[in-house]
């Protein structure tokens, strides 16, 4: 029987743009093959049923890396916590194809801890157990909230014992593969001006476009059009993070996709509550890339990439694109927030005032981020538009600041019609996932594989992220 992920029309995007962009490296072989994730929501937008792929397949594909080169790691520099690193590159992964989607889009397999490469820097190259379900856990509850991101498409156990300083070692070893629109990064634009390489940057950002900004594509002002499109899609992914109450922890410029999609999961953390300061990387002791930051940080990598650049569009463009960002991030959060608070329509007069006065709540009475809007889906019922005192309460907040909500809320439901309330439900419950990822719910599902090798746990939770419930 022919293996269906080996005989998938493969492109060579990448490849064709020659080897100044990437090294070709072998895959580790490893002693053991188990697979622990597979992601059969995936498996159609490449024109695959999954009843028609075998776990065998995934194993030989994406275990043994059987029957598929080349093998590509990437390269690329970054700006590490605001310091420039020219040490960087893929180095325990590589992109192991691209491939056409049945909606027309250039997708990416990437790998994760399969092995060395010239940019290990003495590194072994490997991925945790641990480090590999997280990323599919994250992957899986952020695209459900509708935030833009890489997807995991299968994680395999590999039986190598790995020693980390921050797991308790030795731990258990995997290889995952990302599922992502690209592996281009700022940081890849950013070598390519340290290495004085001007032409090659033209001939990625053609590539760029090309690829993955095709309605720009051959437009006289598509470089322009190209980085002011950069911004709003970026802007918007901060929004998204804000919204789902999420921190990436590590926003370095390597992390950060060309194409504005999420991508890359290590410390990231969502909020137990709203705080401005929390931060997810336990080794982040400035709070550089905490949660209130990251719009910041988003804004301030997109200058960065202004330098490496201005080899091909001015700089005074790029700089009139980028004005637009907090605009456009105020624009998306505003609208996601509202859609969370049960509300499409974003015109209603007291929108501003509502979103304002739910921060406040949220901020002053350090209520559960996310179990807050959890239980306004739970509860919501139509009375809810003629009563106020009808409208949930947390029992101990400071009762005057709800009283205060609990009316502007009651307040703007009056906008809508009686017949529109079923609507707000409907956008309650399809904008608050009643499963969320906090850090206890992750190390509980750990405990039970790590203790007793029990992944039904692990299996139940990734179901109930993919459902939304």
């Amino acid at each position: 029987m022919t293996n269906p992920l080996l005989s998938l029309n493969y492109e060579s995007a990448i490849e064709s743009l020659g080897d100044e962009y990437y090294d070709i490296v072998q895959a580790a072989q490893f002693p053991q093959q188990i697979l622990r994730f597979r992601n059969d929501l995936v498996l159609p937008i490449l024109g695959l049923e999954p009843q028609n792929v075998t776990n065998k397949d995934f194993i030989e594909a994406f275990g043994r890396f059987q029957d598929r080169q080349p093998l590509l790691a990437l390269r690329y520099h970054g700006y590490q916590f605001g310091y420039y690193n020219p040490d960087l590159g893929d180095g325990r992964g590589f992109l192991y194809g691209q491939v056409r989607g049945t909606d027309g889009e250039l997708y990416d397999f990437g790998t994760k801890g399969s092995g060395k490469t010239p940019y290990s820097r003495g590194g072994d190259g490997r991925l945790t157990l641990k480090g590999g379900v997280r990323e599919v856990l994250a992957t899986e509850a952020l695209h459900q909230t509708g935030v833009r991101t890489s997807r995991t498409f299968s994680l395999v156990e590999t039986g190598e014992q790995l020693w980390r300083g921050d797991e308790p070692s030795p731990t258990r070893s995997s290889v995952m593969v990302r599922f992502s629109r690209s592996h281009i990064r700022f940081g890849t634009f950013e070598r390519l001006h340290h290495i004085n390489r001007p032409d090659l940057t033209q001939k990625l950002l053609d590539h760029v476009i090309e690829y993955y900004y095709p309605d720009i594509y051959n437009k006289p002002d598509q470089y322009i059009l190209f980085y002011a499109q950069l911004v709003v899609r970026v802007a918007k992914l901060a929004a998204q993070w804000m919204a789902a109450g999420f921190c990436h922890g590590v926003l370095n410029t390597d992390n950060m996709s060309i194409t504005g999609e999420s991508f890359d999961y290590g410390p990231y953390a969502f909020i137990p509550s709203y705080s401005l300061e929390f931060t997810a990387a336990y080794f982040d002791h400035y709070r550089r890339y905490s949660y209130g930051n990251q719009p910041d940080v988003c804004c301030t990598n997109l200058e960065a990439l202004q330098q490496p650049l201005a080899a091909v569009i001015d700089i005074n463009d790029m700089a009139a694109g980028l004005a637009n960002f907090y605009e456009c991030y105020q624009l998306e959060y505003k609208q996601l927030m509202l859609k969370k608070l049960g509300f499409t329509n974003s015109d209603f007069s007291e929108a501003d005032e509502l979103l304002e006065l739910t921060i406040q709540l949220l901020k002053d009475t350090q209520v559960g981020y996310h179990d807050f809007f959890t239980q306004l889906r739970e509860r919501f019922t139509p009375n809810w538009r003629e009563q106020a005192d009808l409208i949930f309460n947390f029992g101990e907040l400071e009762a005057e600041l709800l009283l205060k909500w609990q009316n502007l809320y009651q307040k703007s439901l009056s906008n809508f019609a009686v017949d529109e309330m079923e609507k707000v439900g409907q956008q309650l419950k399809q904008n608050n996932p009643k499963t969320v990822l906090l850090r206890p719910v992750i190390e509980s599902v750990w405990e039970s594989i790590t203790t007793e090798d029990n992944w039904q746990p692990f299996n139940e939770l990734v179901k109930r992220l993919q459902s939304g419930e």
